[in-house]
């Protein structure tokens, strides 16, 4: 048996532990959106429900970066044992009551704001827990492991929200993450690490000239991935049945799972990172057919293949170009970057079809802006020789 495969990698001491925290306490991610909606439509119209999701997913643009340079200045669990505190305060004062819109909005975006950077936090560990062989698997495994966030998420929110009314999807939201963090911050790695002394500069990893070409790149792959839900959205609608839009999503999410658990044996290199990126662009070219939701499904779950193995080699590239000392923080922008790249996605493809009768129009700009990202990844990998920072 490989010594570098999945089993190896969760049998390592604590992997186990701190990859299943983190997942526990990314769920949030994936159940808040749809618990802030389904809360909100009780009291206001579609816009402003949308308008909750909006400052959620500014707060949480805006406080990974935050809290991870934090982290990588201090310790993990003081930060994200304050943060979620922030969190959680915004999600019980939402749920808690009926506060005014104004107030409603602020406490969602502090609700996303205080979100422990999970994913940074985990991801700066793998090599204090993992010989260099295994890091790439442990990569790997981390991307497959977090599509089941966006399988389940959902569900906990419906299934919240169904047994004990409205807020409770946003309770169980906020004990979700609470546990997680609790859970997380526990684990002796996690207590015991400590970020890179070095020199501070005000821009930290945004100094390095290639992960700022990798974040453009990735803003590009966020945004072909979060067209996809308006896309398929107005298909369902269109089919005259928009459950259908839920199967089709959850068909791309198996296919991404798929991809990962298969990029656990591949570990392709970070090199192949244009390539993967074209790889992922073509999986969704299929889709521009808009044929009727049954046969979408099994193209949906194509589309998904190519995503883990290129943000496998993305998070690999980033570990190795992120200025000594910035490596949490240097993650948090990466997940950033996505987030805020599916944000403008979403808002331009809807645009887009708002101004169309044309439901093929919702599924051409991804596989356009991720054909572009596969560009700016061959200038990020063109100037790593020249502009190679320390390995954080």
């Amino acid at each position: 048996m490989s010594d570098t495969g999945v089993l190896a990698v969760l049998r390592a001491a604590q992997v186990a532990r701190v990859l299943a925290a983190s997942t526990v306490g990314r769920i949030p991610l994936a159940s808040s959106p749809v618990a802030l909606l389904l809360f909100a439509r009780e009291r206001w119209s579609i816009g402003i429900a949308g308008l909750l999701v909006a400052g959620y997913t500014l707060g949480l643009a805006a406080g990974g970066p935050m809290l991870a340079r934090i982290a990588d200045r201090w310790r993990q669990p003081p930060v994200m044992l304050a943060g979620v505190t922030v969190s959680t305060a915004g999600f019980l004062t939402l749920a808690a009551g009926e506060p005014p819109l104004g107030v409603a909005v602020a406490a969602a975006v502090l609700a996303g704001a205080g979100a422990p950077p999970f994913e940074s936090g985990l991801r700066v560990l793998w090599r204090d827990l993992l010989p260099e062989s295994r890091v790439h698997t442990a990569y790997s495994l981390d991307i497959a492991v977090q599509e089941l966030i966006f399988i389940v998420g959902p569900l906990v929110s419906v299934a919240a929200i169904g047994a004990g009314g409205p807020a409770a999807g946003l309770y169980a939201t906020a004990a979700l993450q609470l546990a997680g963090t609790a859970w997380f911050v526990s684990a002796p790695a996690v207590r015991r690490w400590r970020g890179v002394a070095a020199e501070r500069h005000w821009a930290g990893p945004l100094r390095s000239t290639p992960l700022r070409l990798l974040l453009a790149a990735v803003v590009l792959v966020g945004a072909g991935v979060g067209s996809l839900p308006v896309a398929v959205t107005r298909l369902a609608e269109d089919a005259g049945d928009r459950s259908w839009a839920g199967w089709l999503l959850a068909a791309q999410a198996t296919g991404a799972l798929v991809g990962g658990l298969v990029n656990t044996r591949l570990k392709l290199p970070e090199r192949h990172a244009p390539w993967l990126a074209a790889a992922l662009a073509a999986g969704y070219l299929p889709l521009v057919l808009a044929a009727p939701p049954p046969v979408m499904l099994p193209l949906a779950v194509l589309s998904g293949l190519a995503l883990p193995p290129l943000l496998t080699a993305t998070f690999v590239t980033v570990d190795r170009i992120a200025p000594s000392g910035t490596a949490a923080e240097a993650f948090a922008w990466v997940a950033t970057a996505f987030t805020s790249g599916a944000a403008l996605g979403a808002a331009l493809d809807g645009a887009i079809l708002d101004g169309t009768a044309s439901v093929a129009a919702g599924f051409v700009l991804a596989p356009v802006v991720i054909a572009a990202s596969a560009g700016l990844y061959r200038l990020m990998a063109a100037r790593l020789p020249a502009d190679r920072a320390p390995v954080a």
